[in-house]
């Protein structure tokens, strides 16, 4: 977060400053490469994709959405690493059988909710969370999303966990995708004893690919986490681990979604009022 008076210096975050450079990489690519690996993997392994020319229209859109509307709003060309991390999630989570335009029109939902679902010129909402849980809202008949496609394979999953951890280790943000998995954990053995299903198979979905892009990507977004301090970014995790178990309680397919569109939002507003506050703004 940059800062523009010294009031503000109290709630940045030092331990959360993203490094411009890892492994002598632009960090800003660091997530499109590993988001790129999971895609791959999953789909040389077990070909979790319904087609990749629907991920590369999704990818497309969002690059194309992106470039638009920077021009438009800030009349600058944008750097296009968060557009294709959005386009290829897109790609990757929507479920869409042989419709192209659903992967188009989700695209385009979550690239246009950066630029105009905004509130002192940050964006609120995760972009492929808005995106998916609009189209879920939206088109139920036409899409569904990923789900166990991957076949919940440990040895696939680990792979990813120890690269994923790794980066995310590196750009300061392991505290809120280790908080997610250590709730869910626990929140999940008090759901076992609520259902009476065995607590592995409640614990079951983290282990699938749709998981993997949640903890590493949509809740440890920089620009969509909260900045006040890290311990509140943990609370925010938490809470969302919490709401989530509500859903599934009551069944919810996906619950993770809702549960990160309905908290982070507010996470947000509340952020931003607690900044403006401490600023003076």
């Amino acid at each position: 977060m940059s800062t523009n008076s010294a009031s503000l210096t109290p709630v940045k975050v030092s331990s959360d400053v993203i490094p411009t450079k890892m492994f002598g990489i632009d960090s800003r690519f660091i997530a499109p490469i590993l988001i790129t690996l999971i895609l791959l993997g999953g789909q040389i392994s077990f070909g979790i994709l319904e087609s990749f020319l629907q991920t590369a229209v999704a990818i497309l859109t969002s690059i194309i959405f992106e470039i638009v509307l920077s021009k438009i709003t800030l009349n600058k060309f944008p750097h296009l690493a968060s557009a294709y991390i959005s386009g290829i999630s897109v790609g990757i989570l929507v479920r869409s059988p042989d419709i192209y335009w659903t992967f188009a029109l989700c695209a385009a939902i979550s690239i246009t909710s950066k630029y105009v679902l905004r509130v002192k010129d940050r964006h609120i909402w995760n972009p492929s969370n808005f995106g998916i849980c609009a189209m879920l809202f939206l088109a139920p008949y036409a899409v569904a999303s990923l789900s166990i496609q991957w076949g919940n394979n440990l040895y696939a999953m680990a792979v990813i966990w120890i690269l994923g951890s790794v980066i995310i280790y590196r750009l300061k943000r392991f505290h809120i995708t280790l908080t997610y998995v250590i709730s869910f954990f626990v929140f999940s053995y008090f759901r076992s004893l609520y259902t009476g299903d065995p607590y592995f198979a409640e614990i079951a979905p983290i282990t699938g690919a749709m998981y993997q892009l949640f903890i590493f990507f949509m809740i440890t977004d920089p620009k969509t986490t909260v900045r006040y301090s890290k311990s509140a970014q943990i609370g925010v995790v938490i809470l969302i681990a919490f709401v989530e178990l509500i859903f599934r309680l009551f069944e919810v397919v996906h619950a993770p979604y809702y549960a990160l569109f309905i908290v982070g939002p507010v996470a947000n507003l509340v952020d931003i009022y607690c900044l403006s506050r401490k600023s003076g703004a």
